[in-house]
Order: structure tokens, then C-alpha cells, then sequence
């Protein structure tokens, strides 16, 4: 199949190497080193899409990031992805892409496909963006004082704009100072370049996510977090068109995109031409047009007072109506099929503006550019204004050395720049729109399209501004202009200046909207990279996690823990096994794996002080050796976490939290103590995974610890409920704590985590005379749940305060903590607050939902008042029969009295109890 549009030399093409591909379900041909969108005009393709909202046929309007039209959905090699633009899409065989009408469609990858995404994370100590030649200069400048150097560029091969546009350095091809440049930089220790890497934001302290496309042949994309010293950035400039009268039919493309499409991938953009531009740089392609034999019909020049005001075309282009500037006569028609616009450059300012640095705009050029940088930035080339390539090297070599100087590496001084023989800048003339015939009919503004994405013209802009509004950020968001996948790259300055002269004001006066990450669209799944199916979330599996599953635990998932939730045995149901594991407890000896509770140090002068104000109970003077039950508020005075405390030193304490309340109780002390009390001499640091932990519970459990540790004297006078000993377990330094979660005698032995297997092992043999028996997390909630204990996050929901749960004893009268004042307030001293309290049903083998609702009367017709909720329930062989924790209003006060709990359209009567319902003298606890 012929290509009848592709140059039979020329371009950086290799025409041996044939690639097949589909667009829209139909075969076309193109080769190695083309982008989608250049083997589309290589084969005459002139519609690629469909404008947003009215549906107008578009073609491809650009040759880079800036592309507002050429968005595809794209499947290949078993992988698809939507919103891809196509002149960034690198041609592989057997691609398959389809047209989009400005918007996305999710596509399933193929079977027995899934995309590859990864991440990566780098420090570097000059991070350039953009491998034009001003980011290339900055690079081997900075390089070459062995500074770390990070150089990232979009395309894939470095040279910017000198890829698309025939220029000479040092009286050869400008091309070949490229190659000289990137070997040099390879040759580099310190230096890596990334090529098809696109920078999507900058972020505070220097910090820049990149996305990578298909960096091996075995990863489809690759995410990148990196952290700069200093940052050059060298992004270069987005050209923008002049906004007239049916300016977006396919056919009419960007002066530099035709420029681009000959140069870089042979192909002619038509046949037959006709420029229109308001600089030196637009009015160049002619001569580029006619070289590659394209029949170039008029050179319309806006500083001449000329202007194209309105085109013809069903498909594709037809004729241009040629008149003056501002939208008068005399008229003539040309005939022609491809229609090159040039309104000058904007400096790709995006991330320059994400970084908080500051804007100007530049009347010469027409353009706003880079001011005042906030981070440690340093701009270079058409970035920074500099459309001259001497010049543009010139700032690049000077921003690289700075930037390695500002790093601590050479002196600062900047390589002197190759010869070049630029020939001089014209001034860009202010052409913003040529006006419609009659200025005053709006209708006559309605296909002046100035953002091509959004289907967005000057009626948009002019109704804006009859309805009042004058910021440029009401305009936008009533226009929509740049809220589409290239975030106005060509329209936005087009735009503002419009909207000024529409007001009677200079160009500049409106400014420019908030520029937003990313920069080009991206995929969620390349955000995601691994954290998909099984790697959403972190996996975390205690030291003891490989006896567990040779032992047929059944898991459940705990704040991203596996944890054991029971062992079933042969035959045995959940319930069974749940039973026998709490007997055991109860009678004899069992064992769990607690590794998973959060263990925080807390050490300094000041950390008795501190945990004095984070807990409501007092902890300032704790003994050395001693541990106490703690419970935790916020602001609210509701119940935030809870735990146990260990006094180790004078000024050292170690914390336990809740499972999943870990991270966020870490969060919360290092809030206080970062932004409220700065001046505490205090440090937190996370240790749960440090220590591996197992708790040794029931009657029988001091013998098999006195196993373990024989020259540890466990004995009740010796080493009492709540205090911990140091102590050697399997010749390694323990700790041992005696405290309980089951109301039982117990022992939490703590070694360091690499011996938590061989632990866990110790204990099974060493309490096999005993008939040891391992639980897990559903028999630690039914032993707690019998003797009252909540668990945060099910009795407590944010709403519930230490009184509501019959803790008012552990609420300090005397000391200020967090949320102490709220604990006074009229809401929480309610009297018909709910309280937590047991339930007994009057069958005692039915077992309540969780989650039920409690009402006093057993009519459920509605509406039914609900008088509080089942927060636990559970079978118990302690009991011999169930039972339940719930919250119920003014429930203490109510002992004895039946409810009902709501299942379905049933209404289960049950007792109110107290809320312990097992060995209330903790006769069994203290041993």
C-alpha cells in the first residue's frame, strides 16, 4: 500500500522498516521512527476526530504535546489505553487505534493481558526538563562538574525543535551537535537521560513526577518521583494560531506542525499551501513548504494589514477567504488544502508556574514568560523567551552551570556556546483574531475557535463577559477554555489577550489561569503502576506468618495485616473452632500473634509530659517498670485509640496501639508535637515491625512461660498484672509484659522480629504438655467482648466519648489533655447519651447481626424509634450461650429491662446486662 502523501527522502523515517497498523478499523502503512498522527498525513488521512461538543470533523492540528485534536484510544500488543495523543504515539506494527470525540472510553485489555506499569524514585542534583537545545546545553554543563544530572525529554530522541526545522551549528547540521551533546552526556558517570519522559508536575521542594512511556519491551510505562536540588527547565514554547472564522477544519495546522511533519517525518502536509502567520519563524514555512514540493498559493503576513477571515471545506480544507486585519475587504478566494497558521510562541510556562514561581507578560513577544521563580528554578531557551538558537544555547549553558553551582558543584562560570550564525528575530505581530464581518452579531463569533479541546470560540468569551465577568478564572470556567487534555497550550494566551481587547484593555492586563499537573493526560493505571489487584494495598505478614498458613489459618485482613482469624480443624466450622480456641483460653493455655498492634518509642526529657496531654489519664509519673491502660481523645472529646503504655527509662516509653490505628496515632502525636508543641523535647519512632510479639494466655500460661524463661521469676508477687519484665528467651533479649486483652492470666513476650518465628515455635512446644492451642482475631474479640473491652472502630465510631462507654474513671479530673474541655461540654454530659452495655437474648442460642438496630418496643411496622445499635456479637463458651455489646440510650440506667433487636421483620427480644459478663472481680486476670 502506497503512502501518497510520504516524501521519497528526507525525514528521520526508516523506509526499511515497514510497520502495518489501523485507524478507525481501516489498513495503512507507515515506518519505524513515525508517530501515529505523521503516518496518518503520510497516508492522507485528513479527519481524526470530532470536535467536543458540536461534532465538527478535525484533523491534526500540531506535531507535539500541544495537540488539542489528534486524541485516540489505542490498543496493541494485548494492552489499549484511551486519551492518547497521537503525535505522541510511536508507530509499532500491528497498532490499532480509533478516532475519539474529545473525550475518553474505557477499554478492557485483552485477554490474558495486563498492562505493566512501575515506579521509580531518584534524588539528583540538577534535574533539566526538556532535550531541546537549551536543555541539552544545561545538561552537559552541568555534567561536566560531575554534578548528578537528570535529563528528561518527551520525545523519543533528544534535539527539540531542531528535529522538525533545518538549522546549522558550527557550519554542519545542527543535528550533529545534538548527537556530539547526548554522546558526551552518556559518557557521563553522574548523568542519565530519559527520553520519552514527560514531566507532569512540579511540586513543592523541588519535587517533579515524570511518566516514562514503555521503557522496556516489558513495561508499558513507568512513573517517576524525583527529587532536584536545583531544576532547570528548559520545555520550550507551544506555538498558537490566530483566531478567525471557521479556523479549525482539518487542513489547517500550526505553522511549526507543517514545518515538523517535513523535516522530522518526511511527509508533505498538502499540496497545495497557504501561510498565514504574524512572525519571521511562521512565514518561514513557506520556503520549507515549497522544498518539499508543496505548491505554496499566498503568504498572508498580519504585519502587512493581511488576514486570512474565513475558510470552505466539506472533510477537509478548500479554499481560505483572504482580506484585511480587521475582518474588511476587498476579499479574494485561494484555493488550497492546507492552510499553516502561525500566531507566535508561548513559553511552555506550566511547570514554571506549578512551582509557584511567577509570571509576566513580554509585549514584544506577546507571550507571558517566566518572572520570579519561588523554588530553586532556573529557566533556559523558548521556555524563558529565547527564540534564537544561539541565544536559546546560550541561557542553556548558563542555567546548567548555575544550577550545579547552586548544587555545590564547579564555580559557576558557563562553557562558551558553539558558533551559530542566527539570523535575527522579527518582531511578532499583536494578531490575536481577525473579526467577524459584523462585530455585532454574535452569531458571526460562533466558529472563531479558540480552544480547539473544548469547542470554546469568542461568542463563549463575549457572553462571559456580558454576564459581568472580568477575572480570567470566572471566564474560564464559564467558557471552558484550557479545561481539556492539553490544558489550552494553544489557546490560552489567545484567549486572555482576546477577552482584554474585547474590554478595551492591553493584552496582558486579564493574566493567565492556574496551571494544573498533569501536564498531558495520563492513565490512572500508570498513577496506580503496581498498586493494582493483589498490590493494591500493602500486603504485611508477621514474622510468625509461615506457621500460620502450614497450619491452616484462615485470614483476615487488619489494617493491612494478615492476620489469623482462626485454625480450623478437620471437619470444624468456624464457630467450632472459635468455641474450642476461647475454651482453651479460658481453661488452660492458648497462644495469639499480636505483632501486628502498633508499637510506638517515646523518648525525651519531656515525653512523660507529652503523654501526659495525649492520654486522659495520667502517665508523667508511671514508674519504670509499670504499664498502664491508656485511652486516647481528639479535639472532640470523642475516643480517637487506646492502648498500653510501658515506662522503659526515665525518658523512654514504649506505646501500644490498635492494629489499624497505628499509622494515624503516629500521625496524630507527631501533629501536636510538630505544629502545637514544638518546644517538647520529644521523639516518636514507629517499632512495630521491630518486635515480634505473642501473647501466652489462660490459668496455664505461667508455667509454659516459666519454660521459656527460666530465670525470670513469673510468679504473681514477682512480677504483677501490669508491669514488664526484662528477661532471655531462646538466648535472645526479651520483653515480657504482663497485661491482658482476655480478662485471663496472660504474658505478651516481645523479641526482635527476626525471632518471632522461632518464638512462636518455642511456645507451641513448650505448652504441648498443657494442650497449648493457637486463636486468632475472632477469638481475641469474643474473650474481650465477655469481659467488656471495646475495640475501637466498632464500639466507637467518632461519636462516642469514655462516658459512653462507662470509662469516666479513666478521664483525669485534674491534668489538661486533649479534649478535655469538650468532655464538659452540655452534648457529652447528656443524660440520654447511648452507653455501652451487654445483651442477652432471651433465646440464648440466637445470634444478633452486628450492625442491628435496638428499639424498645417488638412492633416494627414504621416508624419504629431506635433507641441504639449492635456493635459486636458473638457465641461464647464461658457463657455457654450468646451475647452482645451495644450501644443503647441511657443504657446503664436500664439493666435488667428487655429491648428488641431488628432483624428483618423480626424483633428479637434480649436483656440489657452490664457490659462485662465474665469474672467481673478479675480474680482470673491478676492470677
Amino acid at each position: 500500500m502506497t503512502q501518497p502523501c510520504r516524501l521519497a527522502e528526507g525525514g528521520r523515517v526508516d523506509r526499511s522498516a515497514p510497520f502495518w497498523f489501523s485507524f478507525g478499523g481501516l489498513a495503512y502503512q507507515g515506518f519505524r521512527g513515525d508517530t501515529l498522527a505523521s503516518a496518518l498525513l503520510a497516508n492522507g488521512v485528513d479527519v481524526v476526530g470530532r470536535s467536543i461538543d458540536a461534532g465538527r470533523p478535525r484533523g491534526v492540528f500540531s506535531a507535539g504535546s500541544e495537540e488539542p485534536n489528534a486524541l485516540v484510544a489505542v490498543a496493541r500488543e494485548g494492552r489499549s489505553e484511551t486519551m492518547v495523543l497521537a503525535t505522541q504515539l510511536e508507530l509499532v506494527d500491528g497498532l490499532r487505534a480509533f478516532p475519539l470525540a474529545g473525550r475518553g472510553r474505557l477499554m478492557a485489555p485483552e485477554p490474558g493481558r495486563e498492562d505493566r506499569f512501575d515506579r521509580r524514585y531518584a534524588h539528583c542534583d540538577v534535574l533539566v526538563v526538556g532535550g531541546g537545545p537549551a536543555g541539552l546545553a544545561a545538561a552537559v554543563a552541568a555534567g561536566r562538574t560531575a554534578a548528578r544530572v537528570i535529563l528528561a525529554d518527551e520525545r523519543s530522541e533528544p534535539g527539540g525543535t531542531l528535529l522538525g526545522a533545518p538549522a546549522t551549528i558550527a557550519g554542519r547540521p545542527a543535528m550533529d551537535w545534538v548527537a556530539a551533546t547526548v554522546e558526551e552526556l552518556q559518557g557521563l558517570a553522574e548523568a542519565r537521560l530519559l527520553s520519552r519522559t514527560t514531566a507532569l508536575g512540579y511540586y513543592d521542594h523541588n519535587y517533579v513526577v515524570l511518566a516514562e512511556r514503555a521503557p522496556t519491551p516489558h513495561v508499558d510505562g513507568r512513573l517517576w518521583h524525583i527529587r532536584a536540588r536545583q531544576i532547570v527547565l528548559a520545555t520550550g514554547a507551544h506555538e498558537r494560531p490566530i483566531v478567525f472564522a471557521d479556523n479549525d477544519r482539518p487542513g489547517i495546522m500550526l505553522a511549526g506542525g507543517a514545518q515538523a511533519y517535513v523535516h522530522r517525518f518526511g511527509v508533505r502536509p498538502g499540496k497545495r499551501a497557504v501561510v498565514f502567520a504574524n512572525n519571521d519563524s511562521g512565514m518561514a514555512t513557506a520556503e520549507d513548504l515549497r522544498a518539499a514540493g508543496v505548491d505554496v498559493a499566498a503568504e498572508i503576513d498580519s504585519r502587512r494589514g493581511e488576514a486570512v477571515v474565513g475558510t470552505t471545506g466539506d472533510g477537509r480544507l478548500a479554499s481560505v477567504t483572504i482580506g484585511r486585519m480587521d475582518g474588511s475587504g476587498p476579499f479574494r478566494t485561494v484555493g488550497c488544502d492546507l492552510l499553516a497558521v502561525s500566531g507566535g510562541w508561548n513559553p511552555a510556562v506550566h511547570l514554571f508556574s506549578q512551582s509557584r514561581g511567577t509570571l509576566r507578560f513580554d509585549e514584544t513577544l506577546g507571550a507571558y514568560v517566566p518572572d520570579h521563580p519561588f523554588q530553586a528554578t532556573h529557566v533556559a531557551g523558548g521556555c524563558n523567551g529565547a527564540f534564537a538558537l544561539l541565544e536559546s544555547i546560550r541561557q542553556g549553558l548558563q542555567a546548567g552551570a548555575a544550577a550545579a553551582s547552586a548544587a555545590g558543584f564547579g564555580d559557576g562560570a558557563a562553557p562558551p556556546p558553539p558558533e551559530i550564525d542566527d539570523a535575527p528575530v522579527g518582531e511578532t505581530g499583536s494578531a490575536w483574531f481577525v473579526p467577524a464581518p459584523d462585530p455585532e452579531d454574535e452569531d458571526a463569533w460562533q466558529t472563531h475557535f479558540v480552544d480547539l479541546a473544548r469547542d470554546s470560540t469568542l461568542a463563549d468569551i463575549r457572553r462571559a463577559l456580558g454576564a459581568g465577568l472580568r477575572s480570567i478564572e470566572h471566564i474560564k470556567r464559564y467558557a471552558t477554555i484550557g479545561t481539556g487534555s492539553d490544558q489550552g497550550k494553544t489557546s490560552w494566551t489567545s484567549a486572555s489577550a482576546s477577552a482584554a481587547a474585547f474590554l478595551g484593555q492591553d493584552a496582558g492586563a486579564l493574566g493567565m489561569p492556574t496551571f494544573r499537573p498533569p501536564y498531558v493526560p495520563v492513565s490512572f493505571a500508570l498513577l496506580a503502576g503496581r498498586d493494582r489487584g493483589d498490590l493494591y494495598d500493602p500486603i504485611r505478614v508477621t514474622p510468625m506468618d509461615a506457621w500460620h498458613v502450614a497450619h491452616g489459618a484462615i485470614f483476615e485482613n487488619v489494617g493491612q495485616w494478615k492476620r489469623p482469624r482462626y485454625y480450623p480443624g478437620p471437619g470444624e466450622s468456624m464457630d467450632e473452632a472459635v468455641l474450642r480456641e476461647c475454651r482453651a483460653a479460658r481453661t488452660g493455655v492458648a497462644v495469639v500473634d499480636v505483632s501486628t498492634l502498633g508499637k510506638i518509642d517515646v523518648q525525651g526529657p519531656d515525653a512523660g509530659e507529652f503523654l501526659n496531654r495525649m492520654y486522659t489519664n495520667a502517665f508523667a509519673k508511671l514508674p519504670i517498670g509499670s504499664c498502664r491502660y491508656g485511652l486516647m481523645c481528639k479535639l472532640d472529646g470523642m475516643v480517637f485509640d487506646d492502648g498500653v503504655t510501658s515506662r522503659l527509662a526515665d525518658e523512654r516509653f514504649h506505646m501500644t496501639t490498635t492494629t489499624g490505628n497505628a499509622a494515624a496515632v503516629l500521625d496524630h502525636l507527631e501533629e501536636w508535637l510538630q505544629t502545637e508543641w514544638p518546644w517538647l523535647q520529644v521523639y516518636c519512632t514507629s517499632v512495630t515491625e521491630q518486635w515480634a510479639v505473642a501473647a501466652v494466655v489462660g490459668p496455664k500460661s505461667r508455667e509454659v512461660v516459666g519454660a521459656l524463661a527460666p530465670d525470670l521469676d513469673v510468679s504473681a508477687a514477682a512480677f504483677p498484672f501490669m508491669t514488664w519484665r526484662d528477661a532471655t528467651v531462646l538466648g535472645v533479649p526479651a520483653r515480657i509484659f504482663r497485661v491482658s486483652f482476655s480478662g485471663e492470666l496472660a504474658y505478651e513476650i516481645n523479641v526482635p522480629g527476626w525471632y518471632g518465628l522461632a518464638l512462636w515455635e518455642a511456645i507451641i512446644a513448650a505448652g504441648e504438655p498443657h494442650g497449648v492451642t493457637p486463636y486468632g482475631t475472632e477469638g481475641i474479640h469474643v474473650l474481650r467482648a465477655e469481659k467488656g473491652y471495646p475495640v475501637i472502630g466498632q464500639e466507637t465510631d467518632g461519636s462516642v466519648s469514655p462516658r459512653d462507654l462507662g470509662m469516666d474513671w479513666i478521664v483525669s479530673k485534674t491534668k489538661d489533655f486533649i479534649g478535655r474541655r469538650s468532655q464538659s461540654r452540655a452534648e457529652l454530659r447528656r443524660p440520654d447519651r447511648r452507653e455501652l452495655v451487654g445483651l442477652l437474648p432471651d433465646d440464648p442460642n440466637e445470634l444478633l447481626r452486628e450492625g442491628s438496630q435496638v428499639v424498645d418496643k417488638p412492633a416494627l411496622r414504621p416508624p419504629v424509634a431506635m433507641v441504639g445499635h449492635v456493635t459486636s456479637s458473638y457465641r461464647s463458651a464461658a457463657l455457654g450461650r450468646t451475647f452482645a455489646l451495644a450501644l443503647v440510650r441511657q443504657g446503664r440506667e436500664r439493666t435488667g429491662e428487655t429491648v428488641y433487636a431488628a432483624d428483618g421483620d423480626r424483633a428479637i427480644p434480649v436483656t440489657i446486662a452490664d457490659s462485662v459478663l465474665y469474672d467481673p472481680e478479675n480474680l482470673r486476670r491478676d492470677g
